[in-house]
């Protein structure tokens, strides 16, 4: 699933999971695995890619990690995302759990053609990446957990213009990777704080509260956050 728009890049962050190398800082990396974590950017990141940031892990083991951020919208909705890849959306689905977002008018429940895409992150900005739940596998499904996947194929949002698509769902253009070694040195030197994930932060929250909701995961008021608090 292509899409051509503009977003930021950044060298400092590598390719995608099936191009990392395989070399580790870590003495024994197979003993973190943060995948179906959040990661939180602390003050101290020094990249203004991330700055504020929340990033969900889909992946992550020995040979790198791979993530979408998750509250950081375009200027780009879901209609106009449609329109470039071919579909139209027949049925605007009105999902129990469909998220609001940050524009001001936006209420709880929007249709889908009105929803943002998000920036998922500066590695292949031109793909979308969609997060879904529930659990279904497509052409190009990464299974994270027994509920959410991470699907690149365009057959997902083929189900999501006819209506019968995932019940929570987060598109992204763009990803974040990784490579081996790199995302641990990013942690041990307070980069990123480290969460188990829930979901409801994705899919449920406004874009706007997703970075206060993931710190409070942790039990830490944003405005008492310094550079100097640490990893979690």
């Amino acid at each position: 699933m292509s899409v051509m728009a503009k977003q930021h890049k950044n060298p400092a962050v590598s390719a995608p999971l099936d191009t990392l190398t395989a070399t580790s800082t870590l003495s024994d990396p197979s003993l973190l695995d943060l995948t179906n974590h959040f990661l939180i950017a602390m003050p101290t990141m020094q990249d203004p890619v991330f700055g504020g940031t929340v990033v969900y892990l889909c992946e992550h083991n020995v040979n790198g990690a791979l993530g979408v951020v998750i509250n950081k919208p375009t200027d780009m909705t879901m209609d106009v995302l449609f329109e470039r890849i071919d579909l139209t959306l027949e049925i605007a689905p009105q999902h129990t759990h469909a998220a609001a977002y940050s524009d001001s008018h936006a209420k709880f429940g929007d249709s889908m053609s009105a929803r943002p895409v998000m920036f998922g992150g500066p590695v292949q900005v031109e793909r979308g990446f969609v997060l879904h739940s529930p659990l279904k596998i497509y052409s190009s499904t990464l299974k994270v957990t027994d509920h959410i996947a991470m699907t690149t194929s365009k057959d997902v949002l083929e189900e999501v213009a006819h209506g019968t698509g995932p019940t929570q769902l987060m598109v992204s253009l763009g990803c974040s990777g990784w490579d081996a070694g790199q995302l641990e040195d990013e942690i041990a030197r307070n980069g990123w704080l480290t969460v188990v994930a829930d979901p409801s932060i994705i899919f449920d929250l406004p874009v706007e509260e997703r970075f206060v909701a993931a710190l409070k995961l942790l039990g830490i008021d944003p405005y008492m956050l310094t550079g100097e608090s640490g990893r979690a």
